[in-house]
């Protein structure tokens, strides 16, 4: 282990506090968890800087309300990310899934260049793996052992930490987006989107194949999926609404409909809503069947029967800690146990219910630690937070 520079002064009470991670990407979860992260650190410290470091600062410019500044780390010129590194008191990395294979070192390159000017790295509930390239493997193992705090969201991502090498205290908790607030999804946004006012709504989440999901078949999960609209659509005289949670979505939702047999009892999100506000629409829902991680948080917080449809670990982990039941893979052949499932998962959900908000109660407290564990390491470097803000940081730990 290397030794760190000496680390400037105290902060006092207005630090500048770096956020970075894979924002600006149009996706909902990373945003969803831009939005918590700031919530926590803004309620830790009221008077705080704080930075987002984005892949597309315009984007974050446009749909973030808590940063104070947001630069471009993507595309522009070292130097000039390095003196707004050097700037910060503290830089907070993630949260969210970016220890993986091609990322991991791009991600952590920046944190050692603020290791080596002195400023404070804490890892915020990110997820890890898969990591089997040695130069990543290496700047894990490296940057981490440095870093002041390490929390990750979630078991496997520590077991892969360990395996890559990392010899230091590790925490698990849980994923940042558990403390997202709803906002509302009213009425006329409704309207605008065509969905029925009345009767039962099923949502449905699916996703490109990518390095998250490279095992995917388009063909086949398409006609999966559109099996299973078309059984909801009977079996719940439902309509059945598609949630992109990132751009690309939207053509294999379009896809998915386009294999329907009631294509006529589906619909598309297509307005461009907030994190808060797809947390809103999810009380609208009745149940939902989906694949990408935050569409099933979404759907946890909002207490609906929910079955994941696992396209990687970070997926199976929180179905486990939901006690929600999750099929392996995503293939035309389950299509029967998949049916199976999902009556199931509908007839069974009234004695389910206090189980998942039990459970739910559970994460979003662990959620709340990891707020609560940054909130630490902000007190380190001096400023204590105002004391109106100690009740609101009670209770995310709550």
């Amino acid at each position: 282990m290397t030794s760190a520079p000496p680390h400037p002064p105290p902060a006092g009470p207005h630090p500048r506090i770096g956020v970075l991670g894979s924002y600006g990407g149009f996706n909902i979860g990373d945003e969803s968890i831009l939005t918590s992260v700031l919530g926590c650190l803004r309620a830790q410290r009221p008077q705080a800087r704080l930075v987002v470091l984005s892949r597309d600062a315009a984007h974050t410019r446009a749909h973030v309300r808590e940063a104070d500044e947001v630069v471009d780390w993507e595309g522009v010129s070292r130097n000039r990310v390095h003196d707004t590194l050097a700037s910060l008191d503290v830089l907070v990395l993630g949260g969210g899934g970016i220890l993986y294979d091609g990322e991991a070192r791009r991600y952590l390159r920046l944190v050692r260049a603020a290791q080596e000017r002195g400023v404070r790295t804490f890892a915020y509930a990110v997820g890890a793996g898969p990591l089997g390239e040695p130069e990543d493997r290496e700047t894990v193992r490296t940057v981490l052992a440095e870093m002041d705090d390490v929390v990750v969201r979630d078991e496997e991502s520590r077991l892969v930490l360990e395996e890559v090498g990392v010899e230091r205290e590790i925490t698990v908790t849980a994923d940042p987006a558990l403390l997202l607030e709803p906002e509302p999804f009213t009425d006329r946004m409704m309207r605008n989107e065509g969905v029925p006012a009345h009767g039962r709504l099923v949502g449905m989440s699916v996703r490109e194949p990518g390095r998250a999901a490279e095992k995917l078949d388009e063909g086949d999960y398409h006609a999966l999926l559109a099996d299973v609209a078309d059984f909801l659509v009977r079996r719940l005289d439902a309509h059945v609404v598609f949630l992109p949670m990132e751009r690309h979505d939207v053509r294999h939702a379009h896809a998915v409909l386009s294999h329907m047999s009631a294509p006529d009892r589906g619909r598309i999100l297509h307005g461009a809503y907030s994190p808060g506000q797809l947390l809103g629409f999810m009380r609208h829902l009745d149940l939902a069947v989906g694949m990408r991680l935050h569409f099933v948080i979404f759907a946890a917080l909002s207490g609906l029967p929910v079955l994941p449809l696992p396209y990687s670990g970070k997926v199976f982990d929180f179905a486990r800690r939901i006690g929600a039941p999750a099929l392996v893979g995503v293939a035309r052949e389950q299509a029967g146990l998949l049916l199976a499932e999902v009556d199931r998962l509908w007839d069974e959900y009234p004695q389910r219910r206090a189980d998942l908000r039990s459970r739910v109660r559970e994460l979003c407290g662990l959620a709340g630690e990891t707020c609560a564990r940054c909130g630490a390491l902000l007190d380190e470097i001096g400023g204590s937070p105002d004391p109106d803000t100690v009740s609101e940081v009670r209770r995310l730990s709550a």
